[in-house]
């Protein structure tokens, strides 16, 4: 046995010991298969590609695991493993529930602060110790008070993670949250939730609502929670939960045939770097030391593509670029973007309550160009908005955004038509159009720039916009390829004169320096957020000399 092997056994041995409904779980399954589970600490692709069996748990934080499997299966299914309660445990939570709901009422002042997700979790344990006495013979002193219920220690556990499971975190979806490597999250009503995992794709999951009314009490608080109440009249729903991941509830069966439906889209607080996203070959390292150019001389760019194409992870992936001394407004429907900078006004839209009291991303807009930020950033473009966006281009702001279109032409008839109506001898406001696809290569689902455009101008000769593609991918040889070399307006025209290079051809030297040093990055496997975001810090506060000479060379 290896080293890297002996770990992962004892990792393995000391998870099941702290977790007795998992060593449950694969006592059962392997009693059953006769197969052995594997144990890791993550799961790579090169785990799953190409094996006849895939058999493996992972953790994604105690009490609960997840096995990925295609033993007894045509294919791999993704089963949550957490704690399950019998017939006699489910009795006790529903009545230390009971008790628990009888005494907050009249402890909800003693927090002083309704809402406040560690005061909440703190007066749940509060009262969840008051509603509960454990038994003598498990080594605890027995606490009884009044109804007190009686439970033994893993009774205890077992209850305790249920009611915080589905009163503070996220019921029968627990399991999907935690996990890192879930990208999307699919429910029709009670049928099997799907997932979009980032090894396995798309994945059929064992986590399933029992009932319509369950989920759409499921439905009814996690809207009430994200402040968007869903109803019958109000059927559909676009918001933000506590952590950041968007979702979209379709509640009316009306509007939904199949029952109440969901999608949860995913979000991570520490987002994929440049550096990863280069790795995962969704760009090259060229095409980074390109936008690294522009954006550290304030370009704008807007990051187009499809729906789940990865834009806003590459949009939050290029902020590193930007002057970490640069103030930085973002405008968003619901909070997506992560800006590293010190100095960041991060606004919201407000679309509930009475009419006089909303903001719209058009408000946001407009409010940012009196708050002169050196950077606006624009989480969606949609609408009426997107005309605002130029205004600020053109009054020498700096704009990010991603919007949804699949080409440069399309692009540019989506802005030029209605609802935004920009004039389309303003399109060459905007300097750079990245276009990003979400592609089932090699039977796997991976996201690729596809072409990076640089937009010219506005040709009365022509009478359209001229562009150019700089960088191209062949999805052929899976390669980026740079047509931009001594033929790039952006970076000839616009950010040469602006660096001051006395040869504008200098400014192709400058980027292969930046694309040998991104590409060091990548070799040295650098892709951790805290360590990109110090580095490109390192880079704008003491200059090239202040950074590790191994990324120089």
């Amino acid at each position: 046995m290896s080293p890297a092997e002996k770990i992962d056994s004892d990792a393995f041995s000391i998870a099941r010991k702290r977790n007795p409904h998992l060593k449950d779980y694969i006592a059962k399954f392997e009693k059953k298969t006769k197969v052995k589970v594997g144990f890791e600490g993550y799961i790579t692709k090169d785990m799953v590609r190409g094996k006849p069996i895939v058999n493996i748990i992972y953790p994604v934080g105690d009490p609960v695991f997840i096995h990925i499997t295609n033993v007894e299966r045509d294919r791999i299914y993704y089963i949550g493993i957490e704690p399950i309660l019998n017939a006699t445990e489910m009795s006790k939570k529903d009545k230390i529930l009971n008790n628990i709901l009888d005494m907050a009422p009249t402890r909800k002042m003693t927090v002083d602060a309704e809402g406040d997700e560690e005061n909440m979790e703190k007066l749940l344990e509060t009262l969840l110790k008051e509603s509960i006495a454990f038994t003598k013979r498990q080594g605890f002193f027995s606490r009884l008070k009044g109804g007190g219920v009686y439970v033994t220690k893993k009774e205890y556990d077992n209850i305790r993670y249920h009611i915080f499971r589905d009163l503070l975190e996220h019921g029968p979806l627990e399991p999907l949250i935690r996990d890192p490597f879930i990208e999307d999250i699919h429910a029709i009503g009670i049928t099997n939730v799907n997932i979009v995992h980032k090894v396995l794709g798309m994945t059929p999951t064992n986590v399933a609502f029992q009932s319509l009314p369950e989920l759409d009490k499921f439905l009814r608080n996690m809207s009430e929670r994200i402040g968007r109440p869903v109803s019958d009249s109000s059927p559909v729903v676009d918001g933000a939960l506590p952590d950041g991941s968007r979702i979209n509830i379709i509640y009316s069966e009306d509007v939904s045939k199949g029952g109440a439906s969901f999608t949860i889209r995913k979000f991570s607080e520490r987002p994929p770097t440049m550096i990863q996203l280069i790795k995962w070959g969704t760009f090259s390292a060229a095409m980074a030391a390109y936008v690294w150019l522009c954006l550290e001389h304030k370009m704008s760019l807007f990051m187009s593509g499809e729906t789940a194409s990865g834009k806003t992870t590459s949009l939050n992936a290029m902020l590193n670029f930007i002057n970490y001394n640069s103030k930085i407004f973002t405008a968003e429907d619901t909070p997506e973007v992560i800006v590293p900078h010190p100095v960041w006004q991060r606004l919201i839209t407000r679309e509930s309550g009475p009419e006089a009291s909303r903001v719209t991303l058009f408000d946001l807009i407009k409010a940012a160009l009196r708050s002169r930020p050196d950077y606006i950033i624009v989480g969606e473009i949609r609408g009426v908005e997107g005309a605002v966006a130029f205004q600020a281009i053109q009054t020498g702001h700096a704009v990010l955004s991603t919007f949804h279109a699949s080409s440069i032409q399309k692009m540019i008839q989506r802005f030029t038509g209605d609802p935004i109506r920009v004039p389309i001898r303003f399109m060459d406001n905007l300097n750079i159009a990245c276009f990003q696809e979400l592609i089932y290569r090699g039977g796997m689902i991976v996201r690729r720039c596809s072409s990076i455009e640089e937009i010219i101008g506005f040709s009365s000769v022509k009478g359209g916009v001229l562009n150019r593609a700089v960088f191209q991918w062949d999805p052929v040889s899976d390669v980026h390829s740079f047509r931009g070399m001594y033929n790039s307006h952006i970076l000839e025209n616009k950010v040469a004169p602006i660096m001051g290079l006395p040869n504008i051809r200098d400014i192709y030297d400058e980027m292969m320096k930046r694309k040998k040093f991104i590409q060091n990055l990548v070799d040295d496997n650098l892709v951790g957020y805290d360590e990109v975001r110090t580095t490109f810090k390192t880079f704008y506060e003491r200059g090239w000399d202040a950074l590790p000479s191994k990324y120089l060379s």
